[in-house]
């Protein structure tokens, strides 16, 4: 079957139209920058300012998450009626200065209004970035466009883990966050007067701009496909996974393991930077061939790779050779990376154009919520709980947590899986 996947011609050039692509995934790339960046800087921010596990969980996950999901409904509504493009650089120069001013931050309480508006610049970001690409390509060639967005993703944290942890040891923390965050907002200006905002629906079977549709709307045609809050529900165990593991690793490697700053910015930076690329490239690239006639792989790719992530997630977690460790670190990132690109290429194909933004703010609220928000907190607060009869070994046995989030996460996708067709069969 191809579930009547009748198409119009894409607009632009197909020059542009990869242009606007890459340009789309630096800003995602300057994204992660920004938003990881905190946490290859954290051991040193955390003797500076006194502070403990659970606040630099806070900061780096539940806190941001917090303001960035539920920013990002509004501004996802605002994306599926008004101008994407300029809500995009907009929000690219919002979180850049805000990234910058954490380094002027003296305390806790400082840092966090930092973050949080880092967090609300960076709402604006991906959902308008993903409903235009799903209007510059086809759907047979969506999953693989946005993979190659979502591969921003690792690219960032690569440059982050590596500039960050270089600018750290040689010149301090407070720097690293001016260096890197003053960039994004020459950046956006870029993006601001070259790319150009494409017609709503234009790849779709009819290239006419529709109307916006209401939060309600969304959520109840949402709801109403179980393939959609299974998959959300699943994507969000798995970030849980993959954030309890990228924000702790630098502080694991040197509790554990005696790494100093530089040579784990260059080890995780490496390692996320080109096995989590690679990994979400692929997962995309196998779904839009493999998914052409049967929509169904678009939920084998990702549940197949997390089940395989699992035993080396066991590995880097226990393993006490460090080389064993980050060689588990690498396979796991290269698996655990492949659902981002199906998944979202999947919301869209369950969803009319017009409220694409939308769908992936509430995508994105559901997984970073649980994710981002969750993940990063529920391994520091374990960590404290478990810090004065372990001392440093309590890092390893609060991240083994993430273990049991990961099975989860194979489960609800086997879930989602039953209701695929069902789903798929509302669209003819």
């Amino acid at each position: 079957m191809n579930y009547g996947e009748k198409t119009h011609a894409p607009p632009g050039s197909r020059w542009y139209r990869n242009y606007v692509l890459v340009m789309l995934t630096l800003v995602y790339v300057f994204n992660f920058i920004d938003r990881q960046l905190l946490v290859i800087l954290q051991e040193s921010i955390k003797a500076e300012l006194h502070l403990s596990d659970t606040q630099l969980g806070l900061l780096s996950g539940f806190t941001f998450a917090l303001f960035y999901v539920t920013m990002g409904i509004p501004i996802a509504r605002l994306a599926d009626r008004g101008n994407r493009r300029n809500i995009v650089a907009l929000s690219l120069g919002i979180w850049s200065v805000m990234t910058a001013l954490s380094g002027l931050a003296r305390n806790f309480g400082q840092l966090l209004l930092a973050r949080i508006g880092v967090g609300v610049g960076e709402a604006g970001g991906s959902p308008p970035a993903h409903a235009m690409i799903s209007d510059y390509f086809v759907p047979g060639k969506r999953a693989t466009a946005l993979a190659i967005y979502s591969s921003g993703i690792y690219v960032g944290v690569l440059i982050g883990f590596l500039m960050g942890g270089y600018l750290n040891e040689e010149l301090g923390w407070r720097t690293a966050f001016f260096v890197l965050g003053i960039p994004g907002v020459l950046f956006s200006l870029l993006v601001y007067t070259t790319v150009k905002e494409p017609l709503r629906g234009a790849t779709d079977a009819s290239a006419t701009e529709t109307r916006g549709h209401s939060l309600g709307q969304v959520v109840r045609h949402l709801y109403a496909r179980k393939t959609f809050v299974y998959l959300a529900l699943g994507s969000g165990l798995n970030v849980f996974c993959i954030y309890g593991v990228s924000n702790w690793e630098p502080s694991f490697l040197a509790r554990l393991h005696g790494m100093q700053p530089a040579e784990i910015g260059l080890a995780l930076g490496l390692i996320f930077g080109i096995t989590g690329a690679i990994g979400t490239l692929l997962g995309g690239y196998l779904s839009d061939r493999f998914g052409k006639n049967d929509k169904s792989w678009y939920l084998k790719i990702p549940t197949y790779a997390i089940l395989g992530s699992i035993p080396f997630l066991a590995g880097l977690v226990f393993f006490k050779a460090t080389w064993a460790s980050l060689l588990c670190l690498g396979v796991s990132s290269f698996l655990s990376s492949m659902y981002l690109g199906p998944a979202l290429a999947l919301s869209h194909y369950l969803v009319p154009a017009s409220f694409r933004a939308l769908t992936s703010a509430v995508f994105f609220l559901v997984i970073n919520l649980i994710g981002l928000g969750f993940g990063p907190l529920v391994v520091g607060m374990v960590s404290d709980l478990l810090t004065p009869a372990l001392g440093p070994e309590a890092l390893r046995w609060a991240m083994s947590t993430l273990l049991l989030a990961s099975v989860a996460s194979v489960f609800l996708y086997l879930k989602a899986a039953r209701h695929l067709q069902t789903d798929l069969g509302k669209l003819v």
